[in-house]
């Protein structure tokens, strides 16, 4: 088992590179399921979770080739409808395989999904979808067994989820008829797939407003795509700059995808530009000022980015709210920021109080799911003395050589081996 090891108090400065999103990365590799010619991405970040769905592409008979930062795939010889638990379990959108199954080859057998530990995340909604588009479902023995073939259906969801309109929408797109989707996700990730099936031949007019409408298609074709920046990894590392009183050129970073996390971060007093390259985070004088956040879907403040940004307010003046809306058991890191000095009174299973103080101390700490395991390294990254961070496992499947990026910028960190 590895951790962090982790000595505060250095402001960080210099660039960082921001790849691909990793939440744009993961459904369009499972697209790629639904043609027989290569698909190229491009602006990729190898990352445990694409090392993981990578693995179970290639045990369905996928062709994967890794060179550098792209990643090509191509399906034109799948053997097996199966996907195991074994990688399922491992990752929750693993799952999304599921559609384009379904619709390619009319059949599909997928373990219920896992992932991070962030509270219940039914499957109720793809599985509904799917039954109206005329899927035959059964769940036996953890698996879900599907059958076709598929139809054109009106689609209306109850609440918006990102990995229901993935699933929807790929599936839909080799459907014969029409499909409408109402109520779809709308984050940057989403649309970039949408992007992508269109050059891949799919016909989906609506993109980007709360209805979609697919038109099936026979058949789809390869396409090369740049993959969306990462809005998460940027958060990150604006973070990062902030907390240590820094500044850092985020290349490749676009705030246009992150303007409810920018939002919250000018009002905390840290300086924000846009580039044609990038943008640029300075908070070399920032006095941190405490704000209020509520997460909500795409526009608003992303769930993803709310561990982080409670790290940073546990140093700002005055008092702030968070308030969790999108999954429960999303303040696991709370117990452990609090360890480090921070003043942090939970007041219900969703909603957190801030109190700001001056400073945080090093201690030993745990990871207990991705997003909120980062917060603990940013609060380590402005803690007096050293702090460890274990369990970072669940870090790395969402950042690539974290530590690197962050020694390169001026961080005191690395990775160690512990005992288990």
């Amino acid at each position: 088992m590895y951790a962090f090891k982790i000595k505060g108090g250095y402001p960080l400065n210099g660039e960082v590179d921001i790849h691909g999103a990793k939440n744009a990365i993961l459904p369009i590799m499972v697209a790629s399921l639904l043609t027989k010619e290569p698909v190229h991405l491009t602006n990729i970040s190898y990352l445990s979770d694409v090392l993981t769905l990578s693995d179970l592409l290639k045990s369905m008979g996928m062709k994967v080739k890794i060179d550098k930062n792209a990643l090509t795939l191509q399906a034109d010889d799948i053997s097996s409808i199966h996907a195991d638990y074994e990688f399922v379990s491992k990752m929750r959108a693993s799952f999304w395989v599921l559609g384009p199954l379904l619709a390619r080859f009319k059949k599909a057998e997928v373990s219920l999904p896992g992932g991070c530990a962030i509270g219940t995340r039914p499957v109720d909604l793809y599985l509904n979808a799917l039954t109206e588009m005329g899927a035959k479902i059964k769940v036996k023995n953890g698996y879900v067994c599907a059958t076709g073939p598929l139809h054109g259906a009106e689609i209306f969801f109850p609440k918006v989820s990102v990995g229901a309109t993935h699933n929807t929408v790929m599936a839909a797109v080799l459907t014969k008829g029409t499909t409408v989707i109402h109520n779809p996700a709308l984050e940057p990730e989403v649309i970039d797939l949408l992007n992508v099936l269109v050059k891949m031949g799919a016909k989906i007019s609506g993109i980007g407003s709360k209805i979609l409408t697919i038109e099936g298609v026979d058949q789809l074709h390869g396409t090369t795509h740049d993959v969306v920046p990462d809005r998460i990894e940027a958060t990150t590392f604006a973070v990062a700059a902030a907390i240590t009183k820094g500044k850092l050129f985020l290349k490749g970073a676009r705030a246009d995808l992150m303007s409810a996390v920018t939002d919250v971060l000018r009002i905390s007093n840290v300086q924000l530009t846009q580039t044609a390259e990038g943008l640029l985070v300075d908070a070399q004088k920032a006095s941190l000022k405490a704000t209020s956040i509520t997460t909500c879907e795409y526009p608003g403040f992303p769930t993803d980015a709310q561990a982080p940004l409670s790290s940073l307010l546990t140093l700002a003046h005055g008092d702030t709210l968070i308030e969790e809306r999108i999954f429960e058991n999303r303040f696991m890191h709370v117990p452990e920021l609090q360890r480090m000095g921070a003043q942090i009174k939970v007041l219900t299973t969703n909603s957190i109080l801030i109190s700001g103080v001056n400073s945080l101390s090093g201690a030993p700490v745990m990871a207990a799911d991705l997003r909120g395991g980062v917060a603990l390294v940013l609060a380590a990254l402005a803690a007096k003395g050293e702090t460890q961070v274990s369990h970072i496992y669940h870090i790395d499947r969402g950042y690539y050589q974290l530590e690197k990026k962050l020694t390169n910028v001026g961080a005191h960190i690395e990775r160690i081996k512990i005992d288990e």
